[in-house]
């Protein structure tokens, strides 16, 4: 049986416009430079001038909201719908620019020496041509270097690895041929490269110490055959099981704690961790705090003088035929574009000091006090988006993208954030205060009988906050403290 329903629903579409301010916004300092470069190679009506006097007076955090002049610009399809003289300003040159000192251009001319390290798979690779081997050997075992991942395991495998050399080098291996080599390259430095496991890695790096040493031998024994207990710390287990004392248990741990689990990772700098570039300064002069915006990497942006010449050419022509008008239509779209791109990176910097004003000013006594964290403030996405009259997900976007630099360290804005817990007495401080005792209590607790959460719940409400052990569970995992038997030593 048919039935008609009427129903009324209410939709928000957000313009390209919003939509190009939104990824803007998230876009880091260090990448922004990039996204503009794109821009300019993309949009031929955009120039970048790069000659803007830095002394111009900047608007101070305007009160009005980016998505207002983004839903009043949005532009008409039909060409001939636009003023000609809105493109033919002096040099639209625009006005974004940096709050940012520039004293710092010092910096840009110092020339910063570049290190250039062997990876560690070139070092693999050099190990390998030192030792002489027939072609085939040599092809297979450059497959299996080719074939670890970035921790230095061997993840593949064996028979897929004989099968890829069959199929991309023509190369007819068998799996014994394959797993001799194997044991070659786990000769190689650094010690447990090439295992197929964590037991395996730590078993290579122990037989290639002195085998003769007794706690070498016992080290041996646990990997190889206790290795559930001993990650699990099952101590009082191993001492009984191995007839040992918890002196040389302890020894013995102290040996394979000294191994490394990621082999791959040796003497090679994280190359992959993304230079921080702050995005605010924090200064203090006598006791007044100053915020500025750094705009290092957003180059003076203006709309192409000669498409300005080309609209002046269409509004002198009488006679507009089919062409011209496609030619003009073409004009119209990438000056438009290049104007919403303008407003959008004015809009993506007001936003940012917008909304980091309103968290310095919130948390003024915590910046004032060189980051005590007693005196940093409770405080939700939901205080500075009502503060500054912007959407939550908007300071969201800047919160967990942007960072800045004060006198005591380069800081993440979310790091400031956080939520109420009220004590005893009534008052209401950061759950940050909480996790800093939680943290105390945990440094200075008797390793061999580590405090569980019941009992951190009993010290935290002897102290006048009364959280639950969940809660306290909870606060111990965000901060990456492992539960207490995981932090049990002898």
């Amino acid at each position: 049986m048919l039935k008609q329903n009427l129903q009324q629903k209410l939709l928000q579409k957000l313009s390209p416009q919003q939509i190009q301010f939104i990824k803007l916004l998230q876009v880091p300092t260090v990448a922004l430079d990039t996204r503009i470069k794109e821009e300019l190679e993309e949009n031929p009506a955009l120039e970048d001038i790069s000659l803007a006097d830095m002394s111009e007076p900047i608007d101070e955090y305007p009160d009005k909201d980016p998505d207002e002049d983004f839903r009043a610009d949005d532009a008409h399809d039909d060409f001939d719908e636009f003023n000609v003289d809105d493109y033919l300003q002096d040099d639209n040159i625009n006005d974004y620019g940096s709050r940012y000192d520039s004293n710092d251009d010092d910096e840009d001319k110092k020339e910063l020496p570049i290190a250039i390290n062997n990876t560690f798979f070139e070092n693999l690779q050099a190990q390998l041509d030192l030792i002489p081997l027939e072609d085939k050997e040599y092809l297979i075992a450059q497959q299996i270097i080719g074939s670890l991942d970035d921790d230095g395991y061997l993840r593949r495998p064996i028979p897929s690895l004989v099968d890829d050399l069959a199929f991309s080098q023509s190369v007819l291996a068998e799996d014994e041929e394959a797993e001799e080599m194997l044991k070659v390259i786990q000769t190689f430095d650094p010690p447990g490269v090439g295992a197929r496991d964590l037991q395996e890695c730590l078993l290579i790096q122990l037989r290639k110490k002195d085998t003769s040493s007794k706690t070498i031998e016992i080290a041996i024994n646990i990997v190889e055959n206790y290795l559930d207990e001993f990650t699990k710390k099952h101590y009082d287990r191993l001492e009984k099981s191995l007839g040992l004392s918890s002196e040389e248990l302890k020894e013995v741990i102290n040996e394979i704690l000294k191994l490394n689990p990621k082999p791959g990772d040796s003497g090679v700098s994280n190359l992959k961790q993304m230079q921080v570039i702050p995005d605010f300064h924090i200064s203090k002069n006598d006791g007044v705090l100053t915020l500025t915006l750094n705009s290092k990497n957003a180059p003076e942006l203006r709309v192409s003088k000669s498409y300005q010449e080309m609209f002046q050419h269409y509004e002198k022509t009488a006679d507009k035929d089919k062409k011209l008008k496609e030619a003009v239509h073409f004009v119209k779209q990438k000056l438009d574009s290049a104007k919403w791109f303008i407003d959008a990176i004015k809009q993506r910097q007001q936003t940012l000091l917008k909304t980091m004003n309103a968290i310095m000013h919130y948390q003024y006594e915590y910046f004032l006090s060189d980051g005590d964290e007693r005196y940093l403030k409770p405080m939700i996405l939901k205080d500075i988006a009502d503060k500054i009259g912007m959407d939550i997900s908007t300071v969201s976007r800047v919160a967990n993208s942007k960072y800045v630099q004060t006198e005591f360290g380069t800081y993440l804005l979310k790091s400031f954030f956080s939520e109420a817990i009220q004590t005893e007495s009534g008052e209401e401080v950061s759950n940050k205060e909480v996790k800093k005792i939680l943290e105390e209590c945990i440094g200075n607790e008797d390793k061999r009988k580590p405090l569980a959460d019941e009992k951190l719940t009993e010290i935290l409400k002897d102290k006048g906050y009364n959280i639950a052990r969940r809660t306290v569970a909870k606060y111990r995992e965000q901060m990456g403290i492992p539960v207490a038997r995981l932090r049990k030593e002898l």
